[in-house]
């Protein structure tokens, strides 16, 4: 009795924060209030008494998430809005992917797969986002809310050193502080999905250092909300 009385209380506690660092933005960055669909999905995740359990795949149901960003996409305007959230993504990480240290790629299917590398994000055995990675993930976020019709889901990877549950939680972690920070950035949450990939799926050879720095990476994949 005690412990659900101190659950209920920490959830109430929480709500005025979680609503003052959710607040969503139209397609132009502008703030707006939050909608109903976007209040229920806030709520019910704050009942796990946590402002990141608001990152849930459970809150981006098809119907969820045309109701957060107002409709979806149709016909050929998903395309030409994919691009051009591509070209703004480019042209704001323009230093980074000079640098090697990101990487935007549009895929045949409209969606955008931003991924970042252990030199922006994390050190070694870390979820805690570095101080200067900060400046990255304000650039991306300030796109996604300028586009607010796509869905967002981050994925984290690690490289293959250590036990496979310990890379699998580290993975989630890392995906999981990304998300949040998205959050804390004005991204609808009801846009934000997170998981971890562990070391199951490496992009170069876990061989060479340089090739486990490459697997340690985070990855954003942007996908449009569609009408259909």
């Amino acid at each position: 009795m005690r412990s659900t009385l101190i659950r209920k209380t920490l959830c109430l506690s929480l709500l005025p924060a979680v609503f003052l660092t959710a607040c969503a933005t139209n397609d132009t960055g502008q703030k707006r209030d939050l909608n109903n669909t976007e209040l229920g999905a806030i709520i019910g995740a704050v009942g796990g008494a946590a402002v990141g359990a608001a990152v849930n795949h459970k809150n981006r149901g098809k119907g969820a998430l045309i109701g957060a960003v107002g409709g979806g996409l149709a016909g050929a305007g998903v395309g030409y809005y994919m691009d051009q959230q591509a070209k703004d993504l480019q042209k704001q990480l323009a230093p980074e992917i000079g640098r090697g240290e990101i990487s935007v790629q549009k895929r045949a299917d409209n969606s955008l797969v931003v991924s970042m590398t252990s030199a922006t994000g994390f050190d070694t055995n870390s979820a805690a986002i570095k101080g200067g990675y900060t400046t990255t993930l304000d650039k991306i976020a300030k796109v996604v809310n300028q586009y607010g019709k796509t869905a967002i889901t981050v994925i984290g990877h690690t490289d293959d050193v250590g036990k496979d549950a310990y890379n699998q939680q580290l993975s989630e972690q890392r995906a999981r502080a990304v998300a949040d920070y998205f959050v804390g950035r004005q991204v609808n949450p009801v846009r934000l999905d997170s998981y971890g990939k562990g070391e199951t799926e490496p992009r170069a050879s876990n061989s060479t250092e340089a090739g486990r720095a490459l697997n340690r990476r985070v990855e954003l994949w942007i996908m449009p909300v569609t009408a259909s």
